[in-house]
């Protein structure tokens, strides 16, 4: 008798304690819901369907053709077609495609190299199209080297060569109010992105009001000059405003006719109606740091300017987190590299705190859009000023624009 009942009593022991983990579990669960809720954000439900990567990792391309889009050879496209034949996934206009490549160093060895390069047309089921500038030294720095991929691609890359690709990704992309105007603004070979935006709006939003603003240096550094054009002529919606900062003496050609200097508030409220459109800028960094500002005090509401820059433009936006210090450092371990660290709140992300503690982690686009930097966490949660882009694995991070919430245990 005393076994048997024993035995029930260890029984119930064993139901308590099932019972007590299972509602530890709901708890645990619960908290970390309020905390996302509370985030302002549900990472599972935070991407649009149409904004979810198209495959995992990377995926094999092959250049099927590459052509010159300026007269000094400067802007090449590339065309790339998968080799598993197929077809595309249809993509964002505004998304980018990130390469993972293998080129040596001043040494000879291979290292990786990731780079994000915005698709520069819309949708082509069989194709996508990239196009790359090449990147040479600043005219102040000659003694700079110029820029390792873009000279790659130019000199190496032909029709054949295998590419590494991960899938379209980024949330600069073209809304679907079709009653608001769209105003695109772009500089030098920003135009990439904001040139399949109009593609695509002409295509899927007909009846909506364009207005394009390019500025480049000369009519010789203008890409898709023919399309744009063709465009302008087709669709009587579609303005476009090519802006040169420094024209060709002496060239009075058609090509060349239209405003001169830079795009500036006082040249767009000349010509738009008025400021209740969504607008788009890219360009790079010193266009970028005094447009995007002026926009807005201009009146340009929040929410109705997208912006992405290329290269290491500053333009103050709202959702980036900010550094905190703390009276209690936390405490930031990076398994595979042996380093234990303390966070004390002076970086707004861990990519940049590990580079400065010198840990080297793969990046790419620096903006929670391309996953290069997708690094497991093995203990601890990270925090993001908004969601990300990217569609994160679970159990994973973003390290270029996460903070940790409390103690920290990466893969990296």
């Amino acid at each position: 008798m005393l076994d048997k009942v024993t035995g029930v009593e260890l029984l119930g022991y064993i139901s308590a304690a099932l019972l007590a983990q299972i509602a530890a579990g709901i708890v645990i669960a619960a908290i970390r819901y309020q905390r996302a809720h509370d985030a302002g954000f549900d990472q599972e439900a935070a991407l649009p369907t149409s904004l979810k990567a198209a495959w995992a990792g990377t995926r094999a391309f092959r250049v099927r053709s590459r052509q010159s889009e300026d007269r000094a050879g400067n802007q090449v496209s590339f065309y790339l077609e998968p080799v598993d034949g197929e077809p595309l996934e249809p993509f964002v206009a505004g998304q980018f495609l990130t390469f993972q490549l293998k080129l040596p160093d001043d040494c000879g060895s291979l290292r990786g190299v990731t780079r994000c390069y915005s698709l520069s047309d819309c949708h082509n089921p069989s194709a996508y199209r990239i196009t790359i500038k090449r990147s040479v030294a600043p005219v102040d720095r000659p003694d700079l080297p110029p820029g390792l991929v873009s000279s790659y691609l130019h000199d190496f890359v032909t029709p054949g060569t295998i590419l590494q690709v991960r899938a379209p990704a980024g949330v600069f992309v073209l809304d679907e109010d079709i009653l608001a105007p769209v105003v695109l603004i772009a500089g030098g070979i920003g135009i990439t992105p904001l040139f399949a935006m109009a593609r695509a709006a002409l295509a899927d939003q007909p009846e909506r009001e364009i207005h394009l603003f390019y500025g480049v240096r000369d009519h010789h550094e203008q890409v898709f000059g023919t399309d744009l054009k063709r465009m302008e002529a087709q669709h009587p919606n579609f303005h476009l405003t090519i802006v040169q900062s420094d024209p060709l003496p002496g060239d009075g050609g058609a090509e060349s006719t239209g405003p001169t200097g830079f795009i500036d508030v006082n040249l767009l409220s000349a010509i738009l109606p008025a400021t209740n459109g969504h607008f788009y800028v890219c360009g790079p960094p010193a266009m970028m740091a005094s447009l995007v500002p002026a926009l807005r005090e201009w009146g340009v509401a929040e929410d109705a300017l997208h912006y992405e820059a290329f290269g290491p433009a500053s333009i103050g936006p709202a959702e980036t987190l900010v550094p905190q210090l703390l009276q209690t450092p936390l405490v930031v371990r990076f398994a595979r590299s042996g380093r234990t660290i303390d966070w004390t709140g002076e970086d707004t992300n861990l990519l940049d705190f590990a580079e400065r503690h010198g840990i080297d982690l793969p990046s790419g686009c620096r903006s929670g859009s391309c996953g290069t930097c997708e690094t497991t966490v093995d203990a601890g949660e990270v925090r993001y000023a908004k969601p990300p882009a990217f569609d994160i694995t679970d159990g994973r991070c973003l390290p270029c624009i996460g903070a940790p919430v409390g103690d920290l245990v990466l893969g990296a």
